[in-house]
């Protein structure tokens, strides 16, 4: 499975998830102070999946033992509507995406995809994951890895 964080949903915010869900926020505005997610931050698409289930990404500094995976030694995912309250409380993880949806593939389908070289990949790291904004990710990531999109072709081969 996969995450998009490139995508907002359009018109979703951290807020507006919140009240859906029936959380309560703390403050009489933003209720985060300065908690590293606000009231306006974007809810991302995640991808294709299950689109209303919601999955925390964050630092792994707030594990919840029974709903957090370990997922690198700088990110966790969770699922549970107990880290969005910490969130909205102001007590949740240094850092966090939120996203609506997942992306998934079949046993193996993933591997042949990257063996046929349908995907470009990059070394994860905090500054991609938490610091890049959602416009400017696909580029950071080609930077990172020495591409520049203005070479690419929509057209696939073998060299």
């Amino acid at each position: 499975m996969g995450l998009i964080l490139n995508k907002p949903v359009p018109d979703l915010n951290f807020d507006a998830l919140l009240k859906t869900l029936d959380v309560p926020m703390q403050g009489a505005h933003s209720g985060l102070g300065d908690a590293p997610v606000q009231a306006n931050d974007p809810v991302y698409y995640g991808g294709p999946v299950e689109t209303s289930r919601g999955f925390v990404l964050h630092t792994p500094d707030v594990f919840l033992t029974d709903t957090s995976l370990s997922v690198t030694e700088f990110a966790s995912l969770s699922t549970s509507m107990d880290i969005l309250a910490q969130v909205a409380r102001g007590q949740g993880p240094t850092e966090v995406r939120l996203a609506l949806g997942y992306s998934g593939w079949g046993a193996g389908q993933l591997e042949d995809e990257l063996r046929a070289g349908g995907w470009l990949t990059c070394p994860a790291d905090p500054g991609l994951l938490y610091g890049t904004m959602p416009d400017r990710l696909w580029l950071a990531a080609l930077d990172k890895i020495g591409v520049d999109p203005r070479l690419l072709s929509s057209k696939s081969g073998r060299a």
